[in-house]
Formats: structure tokens, sequence, C-alpha cells
């Protein structure tokens, strides 16, 4: 350790990150000071990194946090997280933003801290990556504020207004992810409508927000994940360069993401209702499709999800998990056909409430996937069963040990709630 250079102690202190053992770390000698003063480049202050920080109050953190940042003379990266604390005074976190902002390109910052625009005062010419939490963002002037190398923006319980978003956006010219979790979304019309527009986008994360519509334009998005979201519309006005689609828990009238989706590669979705003549033009030309998930979804209009669909639109599928109401009347058309399921590797059925077309469903399923290698069955059964439920079920253990001594090579798999 004797003869390493001041420059690699100071990257190993900062592998280190949590700001308690970069001090005790930087006490060894005079050379780990130096590396310590001079080339660390992340630092952390985590509530969950030492018990300590619970016993402190507000104040004597504030000035802790301080002294501990201004000995430092080249920070990149800097995360502060303390969930015990209600807030922040505006003084200190003002000469933490501006002490780093030349040499700042991560900050991580989850206290909520009254009059200070973060944005504001961190620097803009360097910072790639930003979480911000349980803060406001006002004011936002694209003519002025550009953020050149922002590449990242996670906002989670932020408040901020639809138009200060758009804004933001319009002010990263090289912005690939965007996370929304929780925001509080200012509307300033009768209808909550709120537009995003970003020609670098590649990511965009949305949990727990409601509005009228959500219109995004984004030409190189690649994925895609809402959840638990209540939309009257969403649309995405993209080229088609969409890979991975994640629907999770939402509420939507109108859904949206074009006609031209060819390079959809994921598709996951779960307890949503689907009108499946309409999504399957969506992404009937997908013929890149590796993993299919429709999870406890709901099809309107009595609509049936078709095998002969997916095999001659997806031949790549490897990954097919389904569970959805089985209509008595409705499932012989759900397996009518002949294409095979040459790729398909990996089956997961579920059911939401157990029925003896179940058993035939499962049936007409494993005939049309050659090489299956695991078959996953996921249902609830209540502890609390009816006579009806017990008949049922006995007939379909019954049936499944009769159906896989036929399918010795599958491996099958029960998981039961």
């Amino acid at each position: 350790m004797e003869y390493l250079p001041v420059e690699v102690i100071g990257n190993i202190l900062s592998w280190l990150g949590a700001a308690r053992d970069v001090v005790i770390a930087s006490a060894t000698c005079k050379k780990w000071r130096e590396a310590c003063r001079n080339h660390l480049h992340a630092l952390t202050f985590n509530s969950d990194d030492w018990p300590v920080y619970h016993d402190l109050t507000t104040r004597r953190l504030e000035i802790l946090i301080t002294q501990t940042i201004f000995q430092t003379t080249g920070l990149q990266s800097l995360s502060i997280f303390m969930d015990d604390v209600d807030e922040f005074s505006a003084a200190p976190v003002i000469a933490w933003l501006m002490y780093t902002r030349e040499t700042l390109r991560q900050l991580s910052y989850n206290v909520r801290t009254p009059n200070v625009n973060i944005l504001e005062k961190c620097g803009r010419q360097k910072l790639e990556k930003l979480f911000l939490a349980h803060n406001s963002i006002t004011g936002i002037e694209p003519s002025y504020q550009k953020f050149p190398c922002l590449t990242s923006i996670s906002l989670s319980y932020v408040s901020i207004s639809a138009l200060d978003l758009s804004l933001l956006l319009t002010a990263c010219p090289k912005i690939e992810s965007l996370v929304l979790v929780n925001p509080d979304i200012a509307i300033s019309d009768a209808q909550a409508t709120m537009e995003l527009s970003s020609l670098s986008l590649k990511s965009i994360f949305v949990e727990s927000i409601s509005l009228d519509k959500f219109i995004l334009e984004a030409d190189n998005v690649e994925n895609l994940h809402l959840k638990d979201c209540t939309l009257e519309l969403f649309e995405l006005a993209g080229k088609g360069t969409l890979k991975n689609l994640e629907i999770d828990d939402v509420s939507v009238i109108h859904f949206d993401i074009g006609d031209v989706n060819e390079n959809l590669e994921v598709i996951d979705i779960s307890n949503f209702t689907i009108t499946w003549s309409k999504f399957r033009q969506m992404i009937s030309r997908s013929s890149r499709l590796r993993k299919l998930q429709l999870w406890c979804v709901v099809f309107e209009d009595d609509e049936i999800l078709d095998l002969e669909t997916i095999a001659t639109c997806f031949p790549q599928l490897n990954q097919l998990s389904l569970s959805f109401d089985l209509k008595d009347n409705l499932v012989h058309y759900a397996v009518q056909g002949s294409s095979q399921l040459e790729n398909l590797a990996v089956l997961e059925l579920g059911w939401i409430t157990i029925c003896d077309v179940f058993s035939y469903w499962l049936g007409g399923l494993l005939e049309r996937c050659p090489n299956l290698k695991k078959l996953v069955i996921r249902g609830s059964v209540s502890q609390s069963k009816s006579n009806e439920e017990c008949r049922v079920l006995a007939n379909f253990t019954s049936y499944i040990v009769r159906l896989m001594r036929k399918y010795m090579h599958v491996e099958v798999q029960f998981e039961y709630d």
C-alpha cells in the first residue's frame, strides 16, 4: 500500500462510497488523506449505512455532511439518502451544490428542501445522471438552462408542472432514460394532459400517475413500462423502435403504441383490460418477439387469444405466459389451427378461476409446442373450497398426471397460492 499512487487510493476510496467508511479510511495516514481530498470521486450519505445518523439532529447532520464534502475537491458522484430527515435547510444544500457544481456528474438526493430549486443550483455542464425525490422543480427555461450531458433523470414524489417536465426534456438533448414515480403533476388547463417529446429518449418508466391524456413522442424509445397508472388515453408516437413493453395494473380507455412495432422483443402485461383485436393489430408485425406475457388480463367483447395468431406472428417466441378468464363457449377457438410454436421453451399458464376447460386448453397448447422444456402451472386455490372446486381440481390433477406421461421430457412446476 505504501507504493500505491494517490490516484489509485482515491479510486479505492470512491468504491467504498459510504461517507463514514471513507472518513475512517482517510484517517489512516497523510497519503490517504491527500487521496481523499484530491482524488475521491464518489461520496454517499445513506441513513441505512450508519445507525448513528438516526441519532443526530438535523442541524448536526447538515454540519457533518458539509464538513465531509468540503474536504474533497473533485467529487463526481454525490448521493444523499436520509429517510428519517423531514427536511434540510436551504443554506447548506445550496453550499453543497455550489461547491461541487464544476465536477459533479451524478447527483442523488431525497431530502425535502423548501425554497431550493435543485436543478438551478447544480452544475449543468457536466451532470449526467440525476435522481431527485420529495422536492419541487419549477421555472424551467430551456433557452438558457441547458443540460448538455444529462442522460438519465429519475423523479420520485416530485412536484412539477406538465409544462416544466416537457421543457426539462427539451433542455436535455442527450436524455436516454426517464423515470417518474408518483409525481405531483400540476396541470394548467381543465383537461389533465401531459405531452412529452424527445428525440434521444430510449427508456421510460412511469408509476402511479393519473391523467386524462398522456402523449409521448419519442422516435428512438426502446423500453416502455407503465405501472399502477390511471389514464383515459395513452399514445406513443414513434418510429417502431420499441423493444420492451411492460404494463402492470394500468387502467386506460384508449391505448395506442402505433402499428409499426417490428422490433418488439418482450411484451409483459399484467392486470390489464385488452381489446384483443386492436392490440393484435399493434403487435402482429413483431416477428422478433421472444417473450409474451398476458397475465390476469381481461379481453373485451368476449374476445379470445388464439394460438394460430401467436404461432404465425411470433415465430421466434421462446417464452409464453398466459392467464385469463377462460370462457366455455370460446376456448375451442383458442386452440384451432395447426401452426407450431417451434422455438417455445417455457410455457407458463395460470387461471383466475379454475374450470374444466383449463385442462382442454392446456392439452391443446402442449400439442403445439414440440420443443418445450419447461411447463409452469400457477393458480389460486381458496382455503374454503366448495364441492365444485374440489371436483374440478381433482379432475385437473388426474388429467395432468396422464398428460405428462406423454411429455416426459418436459419439466413441470406447480405454484399455488
